[in-house]
């Protein structure tokens, strides 16, 4: 034996040089060839499902080729699987001392797979952490619930291997239906099927159990009408403070490998995390939908305060100007009344609309998206500035045109808030205009009460005004 104890010491360092489980079993099967000259050489395992294997060999076995040496390996007291060789080169039979060299291997190949399985579990453990921290601060970002679904979807998916990631939430009559999928392909036709009420396998989701799936495509209990097309699968629940949100489903492809028990832990605490951040996510969203209903209160009694002063102001010029009797300035008088009416009006309808704007989407037509903007720059300015449409605005003005307009009011509302003294600032909006040719027009002014010494009030401000063609 001595002479080919320098392989066999070569072969022992080999074997734990890699860390990575699957290079480290195939070491083993090459140095165990190597050393006794077989032809072939095999390792199986007798729970393939633990650490997702299939059998590891040198080469295909010739027809016929009987198992003629085969020693256990053992991983700390456990029974990993066996160690097999068949066929010398040279056509005679193994020996004794071929036996004694493929047992110190396995000693030492128990060692190198234990370390192996420690340093897997420890980046599996690492990639499903880092994943659902990524998935909270996903959530906790900001986003519509539907988003934050496929984000849960997605990165499950991602981190398991699996063939597709599916979120499915309970229906009204009793069933699950898939509301989000991610896949490599198209996910359109899963999305959209259902689990039937009263299945087996709905009774543990809905009691919060998981639920782990040998075969999709041949369980009874999986009743959807895509389910041919995987293999094992794990529908975890999104469940968080007594709440059921719905379930993670992680199918992986037909013929795929199973999940690992490691597998299995680790999905379902993630799918126990991202559950809480759905919740945190969720109460968010209501949080900032209230902060949004009282600014609209504010808003409210803000206009209250300012329709209920002009409106008084109004009726008190209109009172003395009946008292005066027939004078030369009565017309102007009642001229200017009737402008501040209008104007009061004007103020009241475009404060109702910014109200009736729905709090959690961007405005998507052009009044929305100009009010966007002047109350973007209330945050500079202190106060919000007064805006007026004039026409059809919605139906009159062009995306070209549309898009210039807002490109000026953003100019003209920073210079505005650059000068000194600015305590009011008017925007009008007129699709009536008519450019000198005789076309059709929209016109933006803005207008504000600065002065050049910086006092308010004491001066015509400053007024720019931009026009283009219809």
């Amino acid at each position: 034996m001595s002479d080919r104890l320098p392989p066999l010491l070569e072969a022992v360092l080999c074997v734990g040089t890699d860390l990575e489980l699957r290079a480290t079993l195939q070491h083993i099967v090459d140095s165990a060839a190597e050393l006794t000259g077989a032809r072939y050489a095999a390792l199986g395992t007798g729970d393939p499902g633990r650490d997702g294997l299939t059998q590891i060999r040198t080469a295909p076995p010739a027809p016929g080729t009987a198992v003629v040496l085969s020693v256990p390996i053992r991983v700390r007291e456990e029974e990993f699987g066996d160690l097999y060789l068949a066929g010398r080169q040279d056509g005679t039979p193994f020996t004794a001392e071929d036996e004694r060299l493929l047992r110190v291997l396995a000693v030492q190949a128990g060692i190198a797979i234990g370390n192996a399985r420690l340093y897997e579990a420890a980046r599996q453990r690492e990639r499903w952490i880092e994943g659902a921290a990524a998935v909270t601060t996903a959530l906790l970002s900001g986003g519509r619930a539907a988003d934050a679904l496929t984000t849960v979807a997605e990165r499950a998916r991602v981190l398991a291997d699996a063939g597709a990631g599916v979120v499915l939430q309970p229906t009204a009559e009793g069933g699950m239906e898939i509301v989000t999928a991610s896949t490599y392909d198209d996910p359109g036709d899963i999305v959209g099927a259902t689990i039937r009420p009263g299945s087996p396998v709905l009774v543990q989701l809905l009691g919060g159990e998981p639920v782990f799936i040998d075969d999709s495509a041949t369980d009874p209990r999986m009743t959807t009408h895509v389910r041919h097309r995987f293999g094992p699968s794990m529908m975890l629940p999104l469940r968080a403070e007594g709440r059921l949100i719905g379930t993670l489903a992680l199918p992986r492809r037909r013929g795929e490998r199973p999940y690992t028990d490691t597998e299995r832990l680790l999905a379902t605490q993630f799918a126990s995390q991202a559950a809480l951040a759905l919740v945190l996510a969720d109460a968010r969203r209501r949080r900032e939908r209230l902060a949004v209903f009282e600014d609209r209160d504010r808003i409210a009694r803000d206009l209250h305060d300012l329709v209920v002063r002009r409106l008084f102001a109004t009726g008190m010029m209109l009172e003395s100007t009946q008292r005066r009797g027939p004078e030369p300035d009565v017309d102007a008088t009642l001229s200017e009344a009737v402008d501040e009416l209008r104007s009061t009006v004007q103020e009241v309808r475009t404060t109702i609309f910014a109200l009736q704007q729905p709090p959690a989407d961007a405005p998507a037509t052009f009044r929305g998206r100009v009010l966007r903007e002047t109350a973007g720059a209330a945050a500079l300015l202190g106060f919000a500035p007064s805006t007026r449409f004039t026409g059809a605005v919605e139906g009159r003005i062009t995306d070209p045109a549309a898009g210039q307009l807002l490109t000026a009011l953003r100019r003209a509302l920073a210079a505005a808030s650059r000068r000194p003294g600015v305590s009011r600032i008017e925007v009008a909006v007129d699709v009536t205009a008519a450019l000198p040719d005789g076309r059709d027009a929209v016109r933006l002014t803005v207008r504000d009460d600065a002065t050049a010494d910086g006092d308010t009030g004491t001066g015509t401000g400053t007024t720019v005004t931009w026009q283009a063609p219809l």
